[in-house]
């Protein structure tokens, strides 16, 4: 008796093994945390199709939205753990807890790639009275309150900026609020704001057609996209601390899931980003490409977290904390 019961457990044990060796064996759902047009959305449903050629299957995407993206999160979260749901999410989890949106991180999801990352820029109006960020600081303090800055409510990129800025240089200038980088470009082109840090991708173009004029890429190296524009470095040399730093794209399983998925999907993935076209669309937005996973996607994501939580609640941003969290400080 107790013979044939090893006898059928070995039997399942070997009958279960050509499950995991065909994985995909359905469809995968792609949640993408944020709306249809925007960057995380564009970025994830250009390299998944590469993604599904290696995988032999197919990832159904859909957009699902609110809550500065934590809708998104969660629902990835509830799934099961059996890489048949994945996240193409961005930084902002990585925030959740610090802004008081949420109780859940990527700590609670295995990065299969952090695909690329975005470049800060400091711009300005065209006939803004300044063209170097040394001319800005100097002409903020010479009119205080007169000049306005741009915003995207607290933890989005415009206030990560803006809070490195005013951690070295206090800014006397006033903050004029609109929901996403979106409007506020649109606000700056038409003279309503003065300046706006923003990510060189969302600029980029209204930058070659005069539109906008750059004042500073926020990093230790410029860009081929703008050649000439210098970085923030380069005038001032006490940002590199907090360098290089920027929004970025990534993939994630909920944890528990096997680990024969997530090796597919990470090879999978990491083959995709190779694609030409993907590559190219990766240059022209002046993104900067990374394909990070395993314990390097670890680290990136440890010490954005680390550098971005401490930066904004030194700045007042955040309403709690990182060290309640177990967030060290770098």
């Amino acid at each position: 008796m107790l013979k044939s019961v090893f006898g059928a457990v070995a039997a399942l044990g070997i009958a279960a093994m050509p499950a995991l060796a065909d994985y995909p064996a359905k469809d995968i759902q792609g949640i993408i945390q944020w709306g249809a047009g925007g960057s995380t959305d564009t970025v994830s449903r250009a390299v998944t199709p590469h993604a599904e050629k290696v995988l032999g299957g197919t990832v159904v995407m859909q957009n699902v939205t609110g809550g500065v993206g934590a809708i998104g999160l969660n629902k990835v979260a509830s799934s099961a753990a059996d890489g048949y749901t994945l996240l193409f999410g961005a930084e902002n989890p990585l925030l959740y807890k610090v802004m008081g949106l949420g109780d859940k991180d990527y700590s609670d999801f295995v990065p299969v790639s952090i695909l690329a990352r975005g470049v800060p820029i400091l711009v300005a109006r065209p006939d803004a009275p300044f063209n170097t960020f040394p001319e800005m600081v100097a002409h903020i303090k010479a009119n205080p309150k007169a000049v306005k800055f741009g915003s995207t409510g607290p933890g989005g990129l415009p206030s990560v900026v803006t809070a490195m800025i005013s951690s070295k240089t206090p800014l006397d200038v006033t903050f004029v609020p609109y929901d996403g980088d979106g409007p506020a470009l649109t606000a700056l082109q038409g003279g309503a704001v003065d300046v706006m840090p923003a990510v060189l991708g969302a600029a980029i173009e209204a930058i070659k057609g005069g539109k906008m004029k750059p004042i500073a890429i926020f990093d230790v190296e410029g860009v081929p996209q703008l050649p000439g524009v210098p970085t923030i470095t380069a005038t001032n040399p006490e940002f590199a601390e907090m360098l290089p730093w920027g929004p970025f794209f990534g993939i994630f399983v909920k944890k528990g899931t096997p680990d024969d998925a997530v090796a597919k999907l990470t090879g999978a993935y990491a083959e995709a980003i190779k694609a030409p076209d993907f590559v190219q669309l990766i240059d022209n937005r002046g993104f900067k490409m990374l394909g990070l996973s395993g314990a390097e996607a670890e680290s990136f994501l440890a010490d954005w977290q680390s550098t971005t939580a401490w930066l904004i609640w030194n700045a007042g941003i955040a309403k709690k904390s990182p060290e309640g969290f177990g967030i060290p400080k770098k």
